[in-house]
């Protein structure tokens, strides 16, 4: 067994998809519509399906934004160098929530992003 995908509600999918290949350097590996259902489906990784997991990224066509919740954390990626990354993120427009530094009651370096609909990205910088 493995984790296929993580499934994230978007009320603008254009604008997401934007962020995740454009701010964080994903790829946009399928997309399809389902008009009988209003909805699409679209999805980003960093490599092929077969090879990690992927995000889904679910617009219902009705639906132009969603209340995030108390139960959702966030989505993790493992960077280089978690300054460098802040920095790179901030200069393609992306929104940097909590600067790149060691975490509390620890010395792993992380920082966090926001994505366009409030979706918390934790970025962990590889341990040398």
């Amino acid at each position: 067994m493995r984790i296929l995908h993580t499934m994230l509600r978007v009320g603008d999918l254009d604008r997401s998809l934007a962020f995740y290949t454009e701010v964080l350097g994903m790829h946009a590996l399928r997309r399809q519509d389902y008009p009988s259902g209003r909805f699409t489906l679209a999805f980003v990784g960093y490599g092929p399906e077969s090879a990690g997991a992927v995000l889904e990224l679910t617009h219902n066509w009705d639906t132009p934004a969603y209340e995030i919740g108390t139960g959702f954390g966030h989505v993790a990626i493992e960077v280089a160098d978690a300054y460098a990354a802040c920095a790179e993120i901030k200069a393609r427009g992306g929104k940097v929530v909590r600067e790149a530094g060691p975490m509390k009651h620890g010395t792993t370096v992380i920082a966090f992003v926001e994505d366009p609909d409030g979706y918390k990205i934790e970025l962990i910088q590889k341990k040398a």
